[in-house]
């Protein structure tokens, strides 16, 4: 909030959010910003929790930041969960208001009704319209404004339990954020003209599209959704110079569109990733068709970056590269985790710096097994080369990573399991080539119990996510078994 009145003082007058043919200045951002947030503090949202149902859009941005303006929390939440999911994770914030946009407008006022959420705001042009709040002089604030150590967001992980749990940030954790970012990856003050198309219940594209373009005074230029076509036209119509990009896959279905040999990609100086490795193959033709080089960056719902491949100097294919400053990266030993481990041994991953949650909300046995002694245990398996480069080679927690989202098995395990004809059944990851990885299951049945692929597929599609959905679908007669008589998930992956 404090980066917005800012960049409202110092560049009023430069194009602040570009939402399809609309804009607004930063002045009118700030102007629009406050003026909601005046309305929010006014029904008491001030130390409770906002939950936002909305798609990518410039109404978004304004109810994120008004929302932290007025003193609440901010949970994005993600209006593709199935509505028993989604009233689940509502539940856990405990919003006192959920903001929707049209489209979601029905969702919201279902699930608050469900509930008891006391208010519903809906941003349509027959109720709230952000154009409504862009004119008159200097904006008028709340009297009172959060601290650097209040809560700002929640957003939704995964748990060792497969039980998905909120991330708690405060104000610092963001400003740290931004600050490490900015120099890592050498965002020029007051000038960038930024791309988002990451959805804003992910960290990374609500970080990209909310938290980084006031602290730099960046452009923010909004697709609603990753779309190829849109994405090419906007980097060479709207001249951008930094694409925020996200996952591998969104690069490979890039490269693939009729439109990509033809765009004009002069004005592009950076294209991030994360969430997903980029395979060299990528990597390397992308710089060199496009001219600009793909910075991988590893981070998490509890913080980023933990690693950046830097706009300056060297970026290793395959490495998540440097660790960032103010921040602190040890690989330990699996059986302790306290032993810090050498150059090229495989360890777990530990991480500590000003930009990582002390916790989870309403999760204190998760928080205990995930924050220890000052450290987050990220339960990934790495290794540090002797140039201080860091390599992730495997997880140590079994979570699925699709498209960038994390899928834990447990989750779609106990799906499976409810139903009536499933014996025992198990997801796994499983590799792929446009999305990294994607999700098997098996599945053995009760004796003379029938059931097909389609018909699971249907009763899936009922409960989960898209991303959570099956690429593969197997049947056994029986799962096979470690000694111990636990389900062996390396044989199921086809690890051994």
């Amino acid at each position: 909030m404090a980066a917005l009145v800012a960049a409202s003082r110092r560049i009023p007058d430069r194009p602040a959010v570009i939402d399809g043919d609309r804009h607004i200045s930063y002045g009118e951002y700030a102007r629009a910003v406050a003026a909601y947030a005046r309305l929010l503090a006014d029904r008491g949202v001030a130390g409770g929790q906002v939950a936002l149902l909305m798609h990518n859009s410039m109404e978004m941005a304004v109810a994120a930041l008004a929302g932290m303006t007025a003193g609440a929390q901010v949970a994005p939440l993600d209006y593709n969960q199935p509505h028993r999911s989604l009233e689940k994770l509502t539940a856990d914030v405990d919003p006192r208001i959920i903001v929707s946009d049209a489209a979601n407008a029905e969702l919201a006022r279902s699930v608050a009704t469900d509930l008891g959420v006391p208010h519903v705001d809906v941003f349509a042009p027959d109720a709230l319209l952000v154009e409504a709040w862009l004119g008159g002089g200097h904006p008028s604030w709340p009297e009172r404004l959060p601290s650097a150590e209040d809560p700002s967001l929640l957003f939704f992980t995964g748990g060792t339990t497969g039980i998905p749990k909120a991330a708690s940030h405060t104000y610092a954790n963001d400003v740290a954020y931004a600050r490490a970012t900015a120099t890592m990856w050498r965002f020029d003050q007051d000038s960038e003209r930024l791309l988002n198309v990451a959805p804003n219940f992910h960290v990374w594209g609500f970080c990209k599209m909310v938290v980084t373009p006031p602290f730099n005074g960046a452009t923010i230029d909004i697709l609603p959704r990753y779309k190829p076509e849109l994405v090419l036209q906007r980097i060479e119509s709207q001249r951008i110079t930094v694409f925020a990009g996200g996952p591998a896959a969104m690069y490979v279905g890039l490269r693939a569109h009729e439109h990509y040999p033809r765009t004009d990609f002069t004005h592009l100086k950076w294209a991030l990733a994360g969430g997903s490795p980029c395979p060299e193959e990528l990597l390397r033709n992308w710089e060199d068709e496009t001219g600009t080089p793909i910075l991988e960056g590893w981070g998490m719902t509890e913080g980023a970056p933990c690693n950046v491949n830097p706009a300056d100097g060297v970026r290793k294919i395959g490495s998540t590269g440097i660790t960032p400053p103010r921040t602190e990266v040890d690989v330990v030993d699996l059986e302790t985790g306290t032993r810090v481990l050498p150059p090229g041994e495989r360890g777990e991953v530990r991480v500590r710096g000003p930009q990582f949650v002390a916790g989870y909300r309403n999760r204190p046995d998760e928080t205990a097994a995930t924050f220890r002694d000052g450290w987050l245990y990220s339960g990934d398996i790495g290794y540090f080369d002797d140039d201080g480069y860091m390599f992730l080679v495997d997880r140590r927690k079994e979570m699925i990573v699709v498209g960038g989202y994390n899928v834990f098995p447990r989750e779609i395990d106990e799906v499976l399991n409810a139903h009536p004809a499933i014996l025992e059944a198990a997801a796994v990851g499983i590799p792929d080539d446009f999305q990294g990885e994607a999700v098997k299951v098996c599945v053995a049945l009760e004796r003379d119990a029938t059931l097909g692929p389609d018909e699971l597929r249907t009763y899936l599609a009922e409960r989960l996510v898209k991303y959570k959905l099956p690429r593969e679908i197997a049947f056994f007669d029986e799962l096979p078994k470690t000694g111990p008589g636990k389900i062996d998930k390396l044989r199921l992956r086809g690890l051994r």
